[in-house]
Order: C-alpha cells, then structure tokens, then sequence
C-alpha cells in the first residue's frame, strides 16, 4: 500500500518536470550573451539633443579673419603716414622702371612698400644721419643724390615728410582721412589738387623729359588734362585711359571725388 502511494507521487512529479525542465533549459540559453552580434539598436540616449530645432553647426569657425582697414581712425594732423604720405613720394619718383621697382631694384633698393622700404633702403628710425634713404635725397654731390639727375630733385616739403616720418620712428601708422565725411565742395587747385599731383605724378610728370610728354607741374598744363577729359580718366581708371598713378594703388574714391569736383566747376586756377 505504502509502495502504490509511492509509486504515484514519483509519477506526478515526474509528469510535472517533464513541462517545466525544457522551459528551464530555454531560460537558461536567453540569458547567455550573445557571441557573434551585437544588438540591432543602442540604448536609446536619456538625454537626446534635439538637432531639429537648433541643429548643430558642423562649418568649422573661421577665427583668421582681421579687420585690417583703419576706418573711423581719424588722421593726426602731427603725424606722418607711411601710406598716406611718404609712400605717394617714393612711388612717383622712385619705384619705376630702371630705378627702385621690384624688377629693377637697383642697388637692391626696392621702394615700393613699408616691407620692402624697411627691408632694403637703411632706415634707421629716430636718426636721419644713419638713414641713407634720407641722405641720398639731400646729398649735394649729384652722381650721388637721388633721384638722379635729370630727374628733379624732391622739393624741401617732400623731403621734409619723409625726414618727420623717420623722426617719429619710421612707423607702419595707419588711418582714415575722410572720418568727417569727403567734403568736395570749393576744391581749390593750390590747396589740394597741386599738392596731391606733386606727391603722386610729379616724380614722372616733370622735367625736361617727363612721362609721355605730359607736365604736370603747372596750372594751365594741368587744366589741358582737365578740360580733355584725360585726367579723370587716369585716375578713375576707365577704359581707353592708362591708369594712373602708375605702378601704384588706384586713389582713394573721396580723393578722386574731389578732383572731378574741381573739374566740374571749370578747373580754376584757385
């Protein structure tokens, strides 16, 4: 009797076990990692960045960019500007053709910016008698001044920006000159037009042989160039005219805005 009692729980448990154990076994395999793949998709981020409203910016910054214009610095009237002043000077009546252009540098003198002014004409700031960039240009012996005979020699005014420019220090000093707006009403020919064709032209446009057989040095030669339309033209560079001045940047808007003022009210000798 015991025996038959026995028998029949053994069997019970038997039929149990025989549906549970391979529902044990599947467990058992699921929960082993895999082998050979990963899963199809990554946990999702707890803390996504939302890139459809403000999507990221892949462009890389450029932080290169230099405001390199000196616009809105107002000029000292006490102060001598390289580019402004004594670059006009060098450039008409040195860095040309056969003189002190970088084609020709003669005696390996190149005057055709601050770079090359410092680098190869010996300027020795704070000190004229060691500037021989200043001493060629008031040198009595001839064969020795510059520029060379039969070019003129600077005139006193030109040779004294240059030597204030070395006094001061011989600085790169940069600035606006039309900070109050360019004014080009009542332009007078002795006041600004001269003066400016002295700096920029005169160093070819003078002389007993000058540039193209153009002179520049006096009123009624300028008015000719005026009234022909051949001045403007120069220097607003447009088409059927030679740029002018030659071998140097074009001038300035307001500058050559002034000058066709001039023009426009009857080139006058004023």
């Amino acid at each position: 009797m015991l025996f038959k009692q026995r028998h029949k729980i053994i069997n019970w448990m038997f039929q149990k076990i025989k549906y549970i154990f391979p529902i044990l076994l599947l467990g058992i395999w699921l929960s082993f990692p895999s082998c050979k793949h990963g899963p199809l998709m990554e946990d999702p981020d707890p803390n996504p960045i939302d890139t459809t409203v403000n999507p990221i910016d892949t462009v890389p910054v450029d932080t290169t960019t230099v405001d390199t214009t000196m616009m809105g610095v107002p000029c000292d009237p006490n102060v001598v500007y390289f580019d402004l002043d004594v670059l006009p000077i060098l450039q008409s009546n040195c860095a040309f053709s056969g003189c002190h252009d970088a084609a020709s540098a003669e005696d390996g003198v190149v005057l055709e910016s601050y770079e090359t002014v410092m680098q190869t004409a010996d300027v020795e700031a704070f000190n004229l008698n060691d500037s021989e960039i200043y001493e060629v240009l008031v040198d009595n012996d001839l064969d020795e001044r510059m520029p060379p005979e039969p070019t003129s020699a600077l005139s006193s005014e030109q040779i004294n920006i240059i030597a204030t420019w070395i006094l001061q220090g011989a600085e790169d000093l940069e600035c606006d000159p039309n900070t109050a707006g360019c004014e080009t009403e009542n332009v007078s020919f002795s006041g600004f037009v001269a003066p400016l064709l002295q700096s920029h032209c005169a160093g070819c446009h003078s002389g007993g042989s000058p540039s193209g057989g153009v002179d520049l040095t006096t009123h009624s030669n300028v008015a000719v160039y005026a009234d022909n339309g051949k001045l403007y033209g120069a220097i607003a560079h447009e088409p059927g005219f030679e740029s002018m001045p030659q071998g140097a940047d074009q001038l300035d808007e307001c500058t050559i805005d002034k000058i066709k003022s001039w023009i426009d009210a009857g080139a006058l000798d004023n």
